[in-house]
């Protein structure tokens, strides 16, 4: 095996047409299904492929599963595990800068749809899609799952102005051009289809055969939702105020430093002419006193980021060119 842990970065010219990135992050994940599914599909359409199996601090089975596989297959089954978690988008980064493939496309550890519907992917790919985001429809988990799925890319479509209806699945294909271009960190790969839409790149949704799902029936529970909560803010901060953060800083700034100003003004008034007692011994105004000065120091964040936009404008570019044609 080879220790990746302290080798320089290099990534290889791409000679295949697809490499298949699975993150493992269970070490009961079916590796075997998935290389065995889609490889026979991509070897009945005649591309030439690879499988990079990344794991996420997770032995056990599937770690067994996927050494064999190497041993099996040399040439396309390749197997880097980390010594700890770190999450899918660091799966999916470190699996990319070792991949050799024209086309990327992402699997979770099991196989989520129909192996068959591989084709529909990369078909829409070679009609021009950048990338490919999946439908699962019908769905075949729990009604409750559902109904939190469809609810969450409601409020993304509401949001983000977007038009996908099944952002938690991740049986995508994408050209690795998107890659390149993207950073994909934290739980920032949910969003992808998303983001590469606004940065400009073209994203298509598929409709593709749900075929199992992991995991019971039942709410996904509090910290669930506040992560969600957060990454959405985000995304809205990534796809709308990158390039203008004094916006949003403003905007929020300006609501919290005018309720504080508000707040404030009318205590001083009710001290001033109605009341004899300290005006410091209310505690209203001393929350008004310091929403105003929150309002005025996230404002100064905005500056300061409108400062380091102008500062790096010139490194910056905020469109995407499809095709230059010339003599």
């Amino acid at each position: 095996m080879v220790d990746l842990s302290n080798t320089e970065s290099t990534r290889p010219a791409p000679t295949l047409d697809v490499t298949l990135l699975v993150p493992v992050q269970t070490g009961d994940g079916r590796i075997e299904e998935v290389v065995e599914g889609l490889g026979a599909e991509l070897d009945r359409l005649g591309k030439t492929w690879e499988c990079i199996a990344v794991f996420d601090g997770c032995r056990g089975p599937a770690w067994e599963a996927a050494t064999r596989l190497v041993e099996e297959r040399p040439d396309q089954m390749r197997a880097i595990a980390f010594q700890q978690p770190f999450g899918a988008s660091a799966c999916l980064s470190e699996g990319f800068e070792t991949s050799r493939g024209r086309v990327v496309v992402t699997s979770p550890q099991y196989l989520q749809v129909e192996p068959a519907e591989i084709e529909a992917l990369l078909a829409a790919i070679e009609g021009g899609a950048d990338l490919v985001a999946p439908w699962r429809h019908p769905r075949v988990d729990p009604l409750l799952n559902r109904v939190q799925s469809s609810m969450f890319n409601l409020v993304m479509r509401r949001i983000l102005g977007s038009t996908f209806h099944d952002l938690n699945c991740y049986f995508r294909a994408m050209r690795r051009e998107v890659l390149e271009e993207m950073a994909v960190y934290g739980d920032m790969y949910r969003f992808l289809p998303a983001i590469a839409q606004r940065q400009g790149f073209q994203v298509e949704e598929v409709k593709v055969r749900h075929r199992q799902e992991w995991g019971g029936a039942g709410f996904f529970g509090l910290g669930v939702y506040i992560r969600r909560l957060i990454d959405i803010i985000g995304v809205v901060f990534l796809t709308h105020f990158t390039l203008k953060p004094l916006r949003f800083f403003g905007a929020l700034g300006a609501l919290f430093a005018g309720i504080g100003g508000i707040v404030t003004l009318i205590v001083f008034g009710q001290w001033l002419f109605l009341d004899d007692s300290s005006l410091y011994s209310r505690p209203i105004f001393m929350i008004g006193i310091l929403l105003f000065v929150l309002g005025v120091q996230v404002i100064g964040f905005g500056l300061v980021g409108e400062i380091i936009i102008y500062t790096q404008a010139n490194k910056l570019r905020e469109y995407r060119i499809e095709r230059v044609y010339e003599k």
